[in-house]
């Protein structure tokens, strides 16, 4: 705002201001201040003094000079001449007459284009101040003609810390976890928090408990998540089993649970990255932090990343409760384990191989990735095709130690490795060796003669040049050549099965 700040001490104010952001954040009541900027009585300022008849007439709602209009109720021409029909007189007893339009988005193209006329040749004695959640449905028209302010989300502390100074004046004890849980379900807007606080004052009557805010919002005990996360980072497959089915019986909002699992593993990334002292609220910090000591960061990201995925498509799931489900068994099931994890009940004999501690991924010894000559057959069991087997192609195997292997691929190759077939390669190879093992593929000089492909091509070039060579030496041939002056074209000379060669007509 500093710019409508000076232009408030300057005295160059504009005749259009258009205050845009998400519902609660403030947009009226900035409008509101700056039309006491505008008429307080000690002149045009960017502090009004809050005492004069102007500033106290307009912070109750009776100062006659200021037009409020809420434009979701008010959307004809009819409404917009109507309320412009005065725009010619001067103020009653203000310095200006404004008008504040409140969810100016909502007006009808013709309510806009009488609107327009106006804005285009104000009268000196006139200042619009709009305000609106959807900035893009105002027409570009109106919106050149007018200095736009985008307001934020509020911060959480902000809000956080705002709520507490409520509930201190007004003698309400609160504890922080339940004023988290109000600001976070807020959403960023001080209004919707603040009419969630009167909720859960009616809901306790008269008291903030932690355990009822959740209640009443509907989400679960952050204990009894943190607790599911505990369990999943262990590997305990009966465990969090047993957690699924006793979470049913509290009738849980599914997708709303997903969200607070990704914000608490969002916060044991930051405690992982940054340390406790990061925290943005300090409950349960001492849970967490074990959380974090439990898990790899990477683990942590993949975490996340299936509880957003997973969010998302909850919707596709038969039920969402079997989504939900699946969820925390994909954590699961893709859980990269190091050296001291031990195998979850119920793992295939196989799978316990892989995940024995530094053992090495299982396999038949024919096929075994430890030879960089038996990675063609390696890629051959994956059963993957497409780009993704080309990806395989083009990789060769540079290292490999207890539970890791290494791929590497030429910069010229690189365009092979997006995200998508990457995904699809690493999977493939969990299936074949254990999802235990660790796998990276480098972007690497490595030499193009040991991946599949480089072999391939090699191989294809040598029997290109034993074929031409047999075709030069070629009695027929080499009369034809001596008798007519005929050339072989390198082009047309193509190897055939078991060393034919094949010869274009």
């Amino acid at each position: 705002m500093r710019a409508l700040s000076n232009a408030l001490t300057t005295g160059r104010v504009h005749h259009a201001f258009l205050f845009a952001g998400t519902r609660g954040v403030g947009k009226t009541t900035v409008a509101r201040i700056l039309a006491r900027c505008l008429n307080c009585e000690q002149g045009v300022t960017a502090e009004p003094c809050g005492s004069c008849a102007a500033c106290k007439g307009i912070e109750e709602g009776r100062f006659v000079d200021l037009i409020e209009v809420d434009a979701a109720s008010r959307t004809g021409i009819d409404d917009i001449r109507e309320l412009l029909d005065n725009v010619q007189y001067t103020p009653a007893s203000g310095r200006f007459k404004i008008y504040l339009i409140d969810e100016i988005h909502m007006l009808s193209k013709a309510a806009f284009n009488a609107l327009l006329k106006t804005l285009e040749e104000p009268p000196p004695h006139v200042k619009f101040l709009f305000a609106t959640t959807d900035p893009e449905r105002l027409p570009v028209t109106v919106l050149s003609r007018c200095l736009q302010f985008n307001l934020k989300r509020l911060p959480f502390t902000a809000i956080v810390e705002r709520m507490a100074e409520i509930c201190t004046a007004e003698g309400i004890s609160a504890d922080a976890a339940s004023l988290g849980l109000l600001a976070r379900a807020g959403g960023g807007s001080m209004r919707d928090s603040l009419s969630l606080l009167d909720q859960a004052l009616a809901f306790g009557n008269g008291q903030l408990r932690d355990s009822e805010v959740a209640e009443m919002l509907g989400t679960m005990d952050r204990g009894r998540v943190i607790g599911l996360l505990e369990l999943v980072a262990q590997g305990d497959v009966r465990a969090v089993i047993d957690a699924l089915r006793a979470l049913d019986e509290y009738v849980p909002d599914y997708q709303v649970l997903l969200g607070d699992i990704a914000a608490y593993l969002q916060r044991v990334a930051l405690i992982q990255l940054a340390g406790e002292a990061a925290l943005d609220e300090p409950d349960h910090a001492a849970a967490l932090s074990a959380l974090a000591s439990s898990l790899d960061p990477e683990t942590t990201q993949l975490y996340y990343e299936i509880a957003v995925q997973g969010r998302r498509d909850i919707d596709l799931a038969p039920d969402p409760q079997l989504g939900f489900e699946m969820v925390m068994l994909r954590m699961l099931a893709f859980r990269p384990l190091d050296a001291a994890a031990q195998p979850p009940a119920g793992a295939t004999p196989v799978a316990r191989q892989a995940r024995q501690p530094g053992a090495t991924p299982a396999a038949p010894p024919a096929a075994a990735p430890g030879e960089s000559a038996q990675w063609s057959a390696v890629i051959g069991e994956l059963g993957v095709d497409g780009a993704a087997r080309q990806l395989a192609m083009h990789c060769a195997l540079i290292g490999q130690s207890a539970g890791e292997m290494r791929l590497g691929i030429k910069p010229a190759d690189s365009h092979l490795l997006t995200e998508q077939q990457k995904t699809r390669l690493v999977a493939a190879l969990r299936r074949r060796f254990g999802d235990g093992i660790r796998i990276s593929i480098e972007i690497t000089e490595a030499q193009a003669d040991i991946t599949p492909a480089g072999v391939d091509a090699q191989r294809e070039n040598e029997a290109m040049m034993r074929a031409r060579a047999a075709i030069e030496s070629d009695p027929n041939v080499r009369e034809l050549a001596s008798v007519f002056g005929a050339q072989v074209l390198p082009d047309s000379v193509r190897p055939g099965r078991a060393g034919a060669v094949k010869r274009d007509s």
